[in-house]
């Protein structure tokens, strides 16, 4: 029968560690003695140093063949998304109401109107965007021969949008049944909304419950273009003064004075029958105005 393994008291067990430590006898620490302490230090000092050296190689070879101005690979949807405002979101979808006879309901409208309009004044778009660019014609830049190294961009002033524009009307139409509402296309680097000898992209909008409560309906710019001269875009770093281009619609409310709405951009490079994703090519917002 095997003896039994005798039990080390604490006090051995922390001699014994104390001699791993430092083993006066041999003259090694923690098991290696300092000459060999230096060569493995040296090593893993030597290992990281090569390891970060090809690290950051590896980062600077990615960095120098990246375009700053255009990414590489684009997830994006191919077709853009649509907007509209006033951006005034219900519980699921956005839902546009306002009360004729409330001031402040209709002020808060306009307020919104007029916070998203600021980067299209007039004044401000003419001094930054002075180029004067062909409508109707796709505006193709292979060089960047606008000041600081980046390509020109068309000016898009507010006063495009006429009677929706906010000038003839503070109030966009919201004191009314005239309301005005902006429809914007997101932006896709490259894309071009239309081949070269088809009609230039539009927004079409329809009613699609409350038909006759809708007696008109109104485009700002005239038939709702969206001018080819503003594509493609080119990114924010190569187009810094770039704006979208909109299009107002003013809608005049009859009898109810409610409708659900539809306005997409129509191009046959855009679609809008994606049922995952309900703003790409298009938008949908109730209107209401109530008393």
């Amino acid at each position: 029968m095997a003896a039994l393994k005798e039990k080390r008291t604490c006090g051995q067990r922390c001699e014994d560690f104390g001699r791993f430590v430092w083993n006066s006898d041999d003259g090694t620490l923690m098991g290696r003695t300092p000459e060999k302490w230096v060569y493995i230090s040296l090593y893993y000092v030597a290992f990281y140093v090569v390891m970060t050296s090809l690290f950051c190689l590896a980062i600077w070879t990615l960095m120098y063949t990246l375009d700053p101005y255009t990414p590489d690979y684009q997830d994006r949807l191919k077709s853009p998304g649509v907007m509209v405002w006033p951006d005034t979101y219900g519980e699921e979808a956005v839902e546009i109401f306002y009360n004729t006879s409330d001031k402040a309901s209709g002020m808060k409208m306009a307020n919104i109107l007029n916070e998203f309009l600021k980067p299209y004044n007039d004044t401000q778009q003419l001094e930054s965007n002075n180029y004067n660019c062909t409508k109707g014609k796709y505006f193709i830049q292979n060089t960047f021969s606008a000041p600081h190294h980046t390509k020109w961009s068309c000016p898009f002033t507010q006063s495009m949008l006429g009677a929706c524009s906010g000038f003839e009307d503070p109030t966009f139409g919201y004191n009314c049944s005239m309301p005005c509402v902006i429809i914007k296309m997101n932006r896709i680097i490259n894309f071009l909304p239309t081949n070269h000898s088809d009609l230039p992209a539009y927004v079409n909008c329809t009613v699609l419950d409350g038909q006759e409560n809708v007696a008109k309906i109104e485009y700002f710019p005239d038939r709702g273009i969206m001018d080819p001269s503003y594509f493609p875009y080119y990114g924010k770093l190569a187009q810094p003064t770039y704006v979208n281009p909109l299009v107002a619609v003013r809608f005049s409310l009859v009898g109810e004075k409610k409708a659900k709405i539809q306005c997409r951009v129509v191009s046959h490079k855009i679609s809008y029958e994606n049922f995952h994703d309900p703003y790409e090519g298009k938008v949908i917002f109730s209107l209401k105005a109530m008393k």
